[in-house]
């Protein structure tokens, strides 16, 4: 390795073709000889501390076929001189000073393969000229362009790796990139792109790397994303997506790094060990994803008796009818134990090998999730009802923690887990990961639940207690005060009880009128409850015998109110 200036003569000669100075200590300008060293035809300077303005102390070189001057302290604009490079392969300046915008005239460079401007200051447009280059490698990502994707980047058919991220992109991500038919990596990331990922992205079947993370990309995933047979990275987090993750990406067996939390994603986690294996980190502050899979289905019939009830058939897959049946039993015997007015009514099962089912009550008004996701049934629910649900969830844990013998410990409290009759009276169900403790014996586990809900501690210690419950419980009472899922606000649980009291107006649904003096006062007691309940710390949180004495209390107080200025 050498150090210190590159000789100001080098190119006297007239005679230099190339020029190889890579990872070094160089400092100072580059040299002014190297301007009219017109014989170049390759010039690597990559990795050193040259200075110098590009458009003024570099020429014009006729043979030239490869530059690469990454990772100094260059400035300047890019010439549009360097369109006229006609033997020109490959042209990298990433990380330096770099200003200005793209010339479109770079697209004149007609045997351009390899395009990497990362790293510096440019700005403005995407030239769409680009698409018209025989790229195989485009890098623009860490700079200051703001303009949309250009659709003409879908002409790029020998494109490999496209690498955007990091700039002020916005607008939806063209659907044209379909026609990149051999692309291998993708990333979009860290823009401001929006509205909803192209199902034409599922037909990148060489794919193997896709960062769409920190956008404002919404609505549901695609179907065809699942398609992607050779994908081995995704990261879709910090984002607006909805609904539930396709079964199509069971298909995905060479995932083996996934990222999809900060969404609004619901349902069950595929069973592929990409999934499986993934950390509560790359799954959380979603609005409920189910980590065992989904183990059943539940269909609504009509006895002849005029009876409706549920009906919740096991899914017996053969990769996993152990481990569903497995869940269906536990549920079978948690609920033959229970009777609580908030605990769904069990009533008969049948199990044998080729078919299991429970039968339990019909509730018509569903989920709460589903409630609080319906705009219409959502502004129903008035403060005064939504404490009744809260208080009516804190009752079912308080039996199942305190009354039951043995105790019982839920492990999977969520808003898709609470149903309501039509008068908004809850019932707690889903006892399929359910654990009766039983005395001297071991409540350590394997991950149960669903992401969004579960403790942190589970992460780690993987010991299952009431006191998961417990946290699940706060989640849930902040989902009813919030109307959503109240995502990265439960991480805030050290906040104190003024600021917590400034804050309560601006996190309350608003879809409901604002509350009443009085009525706020009880809200923020029953919002500092469930902030006790999510301390990270297990033996910090009250008991759901302390949980169910304060909604209790709270509850009447809420009576009272209601009365006095009904």
């Amino acid at each position: 390795m050498f150090s210190g200036f590159l000789p100001p003569n080098m190119c006297l000669a007239g005679q230099l073709k190339f020029l190889g100075a890579d990872h070094n200590n160089f400092t100072g300008p580059i040299p002014k000889t190297l301007k009219n060293c017109t014989t170049l035809v390759k010039l690597r300077l990559k990795g050193n501390q040259l200075t110098g303005n590009i458009s003024e102390d570099l020429g014009l070189y006729p043979n030239l076929d490869y530059i690469d001057l990454s990772f100094n302290k260059i400035y300047g604009e890019i010439s549009e001189n360097w369109g006229k490079l006609q033997n020109l392969t490959s042209l990298k300046l990433s990380n330096n000073q770099i200003s200005d915008s793209i010339p479109t005239e770079i697209a004149k460079a007609t045997q351009l393969q390899e395009l990497d401007l990362s790293s510096n200051e440019l700005v403005g447009e995407i030239p769409k000229e680009l698409g018209k280059m025989p790229l195989w490698v485009l890098k623009l990502n860490n700079n200051k362009l703001s303009s949309n994707i250009p659709i003409e980047l879908g002409t790029l058919s020998n494109l490999e790796q496209l690498n955007l991220a990091a700039n002020g992109l916005h607008g939806s991500i063209p659907e044209e990139l379909e026609h990149c038919s051999r692309l291998i990596f993708l990333d979009l990331s860290c823009n401001t792109l929006s509205n909803n990922i192209p199902f034409q992205i599922g037909n990148l079947r060489t794919l193997q790397s896709l960062d769409l993370s920190h956008d404002m990309l919404s609505g549901e995933l695609p179907n065809k994303l699942g398609f992607l047979l050779s994908l081995e990275i995704l990261n879709i987090s910090h984002n607006e997506l909805s609904g539930s993750i396709p079964t199509t990406f069971s298909q995905m067996v060479s995932l083996t790094n996934v990222d999809i939390s900060n969404n609004l994603l619901e349902g069950a986690l595929p069973n592929i060990q990409a999934f499986v294996n993934a950390s509560t980190e790359m799954l959380k502050n979603n609005k409920g994803l189910c980590g065992i899979g989904g183990t059943a289905k539940v269909y609504k019939a009509e006895l002849p008796t005029g009876q409706v009830v549920a009906v919740k058939k096991l899914n017996q897959s053969e990769d996993y009818g152990m481990i569903n049946l497995r869940a269906f039993k536990n549920e079978i015997n948690a609920l033959a134990q229970v009777r609580h007015r908030n605990i769904v009514r069990f009533y008969s099962y049948c199990l044998n090998p080729r078919h299991s089912f429970l039968v339990y009550e019909f509730l018509e008004g569903g989920s709460l999730a589903k409630v609080l996701r319906n705009e219409s049934t959502a502004a129903g629910l008035d403060w005064i009802t939504r404490v009744n649900i809260i208080k009516g969830v804190a009752n079912a844990l308080y039996y199942m923690h305190h009354e039951c013998f043995p105790p019982i410990i839920h492990r999977d409290i969520s808003s898709n887990n609470v149903l309501s009759d039509t008068d908004f009276t809850v019932r707690v169900s889903d006892f399929g990961t359910a654990r009766i403790v039983k005395p001297n014996s071991s409540n350590w586990t394997s991950f149960v639940g669903t992401f969004g809900y579960s403790a942190p501690e589970l992460a780690f210690t993987m010991e299952a207690n009431e006191k998961c419950d417990v946290c699940s419980f706060g989640v849930v009472t902040w989902e009813v005060i919030k109307g959503r899922h109240p995502g990265d606000l439960i991480s805030s649980i050290s906040i104190s009880s003024s600021a917590l009291q400034i804050l309560f107006k601006d996190v309350l649904d608003q879809r409901l009128p604002s509350p009443t003096n009085e009525v706020a006062e009880e809200l923020v007691n029953i919002a500092r409850l469930a902030f006790s309940c999510l301390d990270a710390s297990p033996e910090s949180r009250p008991t759901m015998q302390q949980v169910s004495r304060t909604c209790r209390l709270e509850f009447r107080h809420f009576q009272d109110h209601f009365t006095k200025y009904s």
